[in-house]
């Protein structure tokens, strides 16, 4: 069965390889314009959508990221599956430097972001206890394992991962406190996507790519950039292996019913009540829903 694949391609990761014959995809949605055109390929029998999360080279700081009118273009395009791949520090020494994190969990300590779909006369509240999709989650990885011998560094089936609002670094306080409560690494963009990936009935899962070691280790140097995006060239070449691997092994698989019937008791209100234009604007996340 042909699958849509939306991937959102973080630091370091801004195109799928070159050699692969792809479509530039423009959308406009009523949330504004999302980060950039969107590159639609098709990789075995299944069709991939990718979007640079920061723009083409790489302008929009995380907290202007427009995540709403990323997701929306994603779903509009016909995507069931959202893999958010995504550079990261690491908070626990474990966690080195070139590895791979299947982020399971999240801690969110935005301050200013735009991160539901819903309001304006309709309320939701989706379920997030648990805010990957499992079945999408387990899938990569089998698919990390098979490709263990070519990947940069060891892979952690799960982690959580520690949303800040940036795009300063943390303190060394923040960090150590971060430690603390369980965190296993830190960025500033994914839980925003899962939270609208959920509302949009899309299977979300988080790839992280660690980058460096956050500021808590105090025996080494503080974050720095160079250091990140020389060790973001190494992880890359892997993550689009990845991506391959999932475009063409994907065949039957099926979401959870936790991230593709997320909407099914989630909304209060008396559909009677909302405004035709707020029923106009969510008409594809809303679309299975209404019809059902």
């Amino acid at each position: 069965m042909a699958q849509t694949i939306a991937v959102i391609g973080g630091s370091g990761l801004y195109q799928l390889d070159e050699d692969l014959k792809s479509e530039s995809v423009t959308v406009e949605t009523p949330f504004g314009s999302p980060s950039g055109a969107i590159q639609r390929v098709v990789i075995g029998d299944s069709e991939v959508l990718f979007l640079p999360r920061h723009g083409p080279g790489h302008t929009l700081l995380p907290s202007e990221v427009n995540y709403r009118a990323n997701i929306w273009a994603l779903k509009s395009l016909g995507a069931t599956w959202c893999l958010g791949v995504g550079a990261v520090g690491s908070l626990q020494e474990e966690v080195k430097p070139g590895d791979f994190v299947l982020c399971d969990q999240f801690i969110d300590r935005t301050k200013q972001r735009a991160a539901s779909f819903f309001g304006d006369g309709i309320v939701a509240h989706v379920q997030f206890a648990d805010p990957v999709c499992p079945s999408f989650t387990k899938f990569i990885s089998e698919g990390l394992g098979k490709l263990s011998d070519s990947l940069t560094g060891d892979v952690h089936q799960k982690g959580t991962y520690l949303c800040m609002e940036g795009p300063a670094f943390s303190t060394r306080a923040e960090s150590s406190f971060y430690r603390t409560i369980g965190a296993s690494v830190i960025g500033m963009t994914s839980l925003t996507e899962a939270k609208l990936a959920r509302e949009a009935e899309l299977a979300y899962a988080c790839l992280c790519l660690v980058t460096d070691y956050d500021c808590w280790r105090s025996s080494d140097s503080d974050v720095d950039v160079t250091e990140i995006i020389e060790t973001l060239g190494r992880s890359t070449s892997s993550a689009k292996r990845v991506i391959k691997y999932i475009a063409e092994e994907i065949a039957d698989l099926k979401p959870s019913e936790m991230a593709s019937r997320a909407l099914e008791t989630a909304i209060i209100s008396n559909p009677e009540l909302v405004p035709p234009e707020t029923m106009e604007r969510l008409k594809p996340i809303l679309k299975r829903v209404m019809n059902s």
